[in-house]
């Protein structure tokens, strides 16, 4: 790096940076902090960015959509010859305000929301693709009645299940519902850590006075234990 070394390798030292990372800041457009920070986070999920660099590898000459933009903006992250600096992601921002009517402002939006805009968004970029490229046999598969499509590399990264048990406490009889996720939503408490935050998701809670449970085994309301369990695909 010579004498182009960043200030801040300077004062981190540059061994602590990973051979071939990159950590690049992205241009504030306007209260876009929000779209920044998932952005940022989604660049150092390496099996997300693996798969987003790989389909701009594949896609020579692809139509512009969001993931064409977001696999811009990455390659360009990946391919720069800093290890730190900034980027504007200026065609993205463009993109999604086309996309989203919500977005297509300047005051601040909710993280979160956007996030699950986007991986749900991207996912059916893909399965639209894939149905254009397959033509008569998606179309075919996609007729079927009760047919699932087939997961895309998003699910295979994202998606868990999510398990409701609930026992009764008077038949004892558990009953369970699946319910498919991409994200969970955990209290962050100080001094804590992820899987500390896990443990009290799934804590047991009692459903009790006016929330009781209906058993289909008793024919009646009844209190009742209820407790998540999850796992990823």
């Amino acid at each position: 790096m010579g004498t182009n070394i960043s200030q801040l390798e300077r004062d981190i030292g540059s061994d602590q940076f990973p051979p071939n990372e990159h950590y690049f800041g992205l241009v504030n457009f306007g209260n876009t902090c929000y779209c920044n920070s998932v952005l940022q986070a989604l660049y150092f999920c390496k099996p997300f960015r693996d798969k987003v660099l790989e389909y701009k590898a594949r896609n020579k000459r692809p139509k512009e959509t969001l993931l064409t933009c977001l696999a811009d903006l990455f390659h360009s992250i990946a391919t720069q010859k800093k290890k730190v600096g900034s980027i504007a992601p200026k065609k993205f921002i463009a993109r999604l305000r086309k996309e989203k009517e919500e977005f297509d402002n300047y005051m601040q939006q909710d993280a979160h929301e956007f996030l699950n805009f986007l991986i749900n968004h991207i996912s059916e970029i893909i399965l639209a693709e894939r149905n254009q490229q397959g033509k008569g046999k998606s179309q075919l598969t996609a007729e079927t009645p009760n047919s699932q499509p087939e997961p895309t590399w998003v699910h295979e990264i994202f998606q868990g299940i999510m398990t409701s048990e609930t026992r009764c406490l008077n038949c004892e009889t558990v009953s369970s519902k699946d319910e498919h996720f991409f994200d969970l939503q955990v209290d962050v408490e100080q001094n804590t850590n992820i899987n500390h935050s896990l443990r009290c998701f799934s804590n047991t809670e009692i459903l009790c006075s006016d929330n009781k449970f209906k058993c289909d085994n008793c024919r009646s309301y009844q209190e009742a234990q209820v407790w998540p369990a999850f796992k990823l695909k």
